[in-house]
């Protein structure tokens, strides 16, 4: 067997920037120090085999390809890029790709460090165009979600409080009396009394108002919400301590994205709620009965089990309206959605207002051969009496196709022999020439006329 020192840094660097880390948080999830991280990716320092399992486990890693020689990966990395449309028309046999990495590793790093780059432009190219001219100002919205995507979605404090007070509010028989307890009176009010308020916190008279037309989910919501920002405010606050925000809009909305993961940790305690996923096989209407939450409760809590060791199937998860607007987003399961100018129109989720309340399952694949599975229904708020507004929205969870069987939604199918809808991340970016959905052309190409001849498709595009 080889004894000598595994020095892995580039791989390590690529890994944490996928994972969107900084070396301070690798660190800590790694119990190392950043500056032993900075030695290890300049390959300073080898890689030893205790560190090697400690990454496996944080990062659900498998240890041979970790291990493995690096040109097997740049070979498989080179692979991965040329299956971009753009290359479509020029013929690239696997053994050359693989002879390229093997014999010029230097050359294949460039080669994937220019299409990574010129993938960003292409990004950073899409969202300018989409952006509102003149403005300069900051985005509180994204600034937020980029936060909660940075942590994984898991705030291993809140979720450990969180089952704590749900154990003490079981035993004293629900959240309401567990405030009365502590000298809460809740009272359900009619929305006249509540002055278009749904939830309203009485300091005075120690009293927590909510609004009686709510849904039995709905009420229970309101009231962990309250105990969210009461009891776990100190929780919520050591998440955000020392963090610096382009602006208090941005800082409110984290900490209200806090609460809200606070409250659904207290209806759906982590060990409990991943034990009934697993016995549900992620069936969200069953889990929405057994926990007293709504269909979106649920599936937004499906996107926090990230606990190291007790983690289940990564999702992305989004919410949009009829018109398309982004209402709710969670990045995760290496789902690409473009953060301005719409998604694919040949995604279900835009297709369920047609059929609201049925859920619509769907396998996708993406342009450089990434497939997924979707799964999407409609979901209301408001209403609760006559001539009260009532919104539709439709929420969608993503996976990765290899987790699919694990849901009831997919049993028994194989992700790698279903047939998939090719989708792209956004029209901007999607270079398939023959889409015949697409709404604009891709940044970069240019359109070819058509005055003999035009096809079935909006845009035909010239070879390069």
């Amino acid at each position: 067997m080889s004894t000598r020192p595994l020095y892995l840094g580039p791989r390590l660097k690529r890994i944490r920037r996928e994972l969107g880390l900084t070396q301070q948080a690798m660190a800590d999830e790694l119990g190392i120090s950043p500056s032993y991280i900075a030695l290890i990716e300049r390959n300073q320092r080898p890689l030893t085999a205790d560190l090697l399992l400690r990454l496996a486990r944080a990062y659900k890693l498998d240890m041979a390809d970790l291990a493995s020689d690096e040109r097997d990966d740049y070979a498989r990395r080179m692979a991965d890029a040329l299956r971009d449309p753009i290359f479509n028309d020029i013929d690239l046999p696997a053994l050359e790709v693989s002879d390229v990495a093997a014999s010029f590793p230097g050359v294949t790093e460039a080669l994937l460090r220019l299409y990574g780059a010129w993938q960003r432009e292409q990004q950073a190219l899409a969202e300018q165009r989409s952006a509102v001219p003149g403005t300069g100002a900051s985005d509180p919205v994204g600034e937020a979600r980029r936060f909660v995507a940075a942590r994984r979605n898991y705030f291993p404090a809140i979720d450990s409080k969180a089952e704590e007070l749900s154990d003490e509010i079981a035993k004293a028989g629900g959240a309401a009396e567990w405030l009365r307890l502590r000298g809460v009176r809740v009272r359900f009010l009619p929305p006249d009394v509540m002055m278009d308020a749904v939830r309203r916190y009485d300091r005075h008279n120690e009293q927590l108002l909510i609004d009686d037309t709510l849904s039995p989910s709905g009420r229970a919501w309101q009231l962990m919400q309250h105990i969210a920002y009461t009891a776990l405010r100190n929780e919520i606050a050591g998440v955000i301590r020392g963090e610096s925000f382009a602006s208090e809009t941005a800082a409110q909305l984290v900490r209200r994205a806090l609460a809200g993961y606070a409250a659904a940790a207290l209806v759906m305690p982590y060990d409990r709620f991943a034990r009934a996923v697993d016995a549900r096989r992620y069936d969200i209407e069953a889990l929405s009965g057994q926990f007293g939450a709504s269909f979106e409760q649920v599936a937004h809590r499906l996107t926090t089990l990230n606990r190291p060791g007790q983690e289940r199937v990564p999702f992305f998860f989004i919410r949009v309206d009829t018109a398309g607007n982004v209402s709710k987003r969670l990045d995760g399961a290496g789902f690409p959605f473009a953060a301005h100018g719409g998604g694919c129109p040949l995604w279900s989720v835009h297709e369920c207002f047609r059929t609201p309340g049925e859920i619509v399952t769907q396998w996708l694949e993406l342009p450089d051969g990434q497939r997924f599975f979707s799964l999407a229904r409609t979901v209301t708020s408001g209403g609760g009496g006559f001539g009260r507004p009532r919104w539709t929205r439709a929420i969608a969870l993503a996976c990765a196709a290899e987790h699919a069987p694990r849901l009831v939604y997919a049993a028994g199918a194989d992700p790698r022999a279903v047939e998939a809808t090719p989708i792209g991340v956004t029209c901007r970016l999607c270079h398939r020439a023959q889409c015949t959905a697409r709404a604009e052309p891709p940044i970069g190409r240019e359109i070819l006329p058509d005055d003999y001849r035009r096809g079935a498709e909006p845009f035909s595009f010239a070879e390069s």
